[in-house]
């Protein structure tokens, strides 16, 4: 019963005396940083990346959100454009954009519809890549943010490495791995 006791006592003991160590504190910070990083990003595009310190990102995660929006603006203007000239003609008009100068039409109905329909397909497309930019964006600030948690220091390295062999007057590649222990 004394040595289960003293077990306890030990074991508590070696919690409560970590928990006092300013290495706990630092490594706690670097444990939640993952999930602080995912949040901002989830957030706002391109706060985990500012809260990783990689501030060149920024530009590229708004310029990828801002280039699927505006594909999408794009791609729902001209539907909206091909769809209302259909509607007309429909309706018995012959005064739409599409119908042309001349007694037949420049583009058909068919062509109307069929423009249509790959408008609004282009449009859920350029939709569904914008998610994915932004998921993407996500991703990129929690994988940063575990890659900071690494140690990089020179006793690791791994170098490409060229070596001219005399005898075949040929050089031989290969990729050198160092570690100094």
């Amino acid at each position: 019963m004394n040595k289960f006791l003293l077990y306890i006592i030990l074991f508590f003991v070696s919690i409560f005396s970590y928990g006092q160590n300013e290495d706990y504190e630092k490594d706690l910070e670097m444990a939640l940083r993952p999930s602080k990083a995912t949040f901002y990003s989830a957030v706002l595009p391109g706060l985990g990346q500012a809260y990783n310190k990689k501030y060149w990102k920024i530009p590229i995660v708004y310029g990828a959100l801002a280039t699927g929006l505006y594909f999408y603006k794009q791609n729902d203007k001209d539907y909206k454009r091909y769809r209302n000239a259909y509607k007309r003609r429909i309706a018995g008009f012959t005064d739409d954009e599409f119908y042309g100068n001349g007694a037949y039409p420049a583009i058909s109905n068919d062509g109307l519809i069929r423009a249509q329909s790959t408008l609004k397909r282009n449009k859920e497309l350029s939709i569904l890549v914008t998610v994915g930019l932004y998921i993407l964006n996500i991703i990129d600030a929690n994988v940063d943010a575990h890659l900071l948690q690494y140690n990089l220091d020179d006793n690791l390295s791994l170098r490409p490495n060229i070596e001219f062999n005399e005898i075949d007057n040929k050089s031989n590649f290969g990729i050198s791995l160092n570690i100094k222990l």
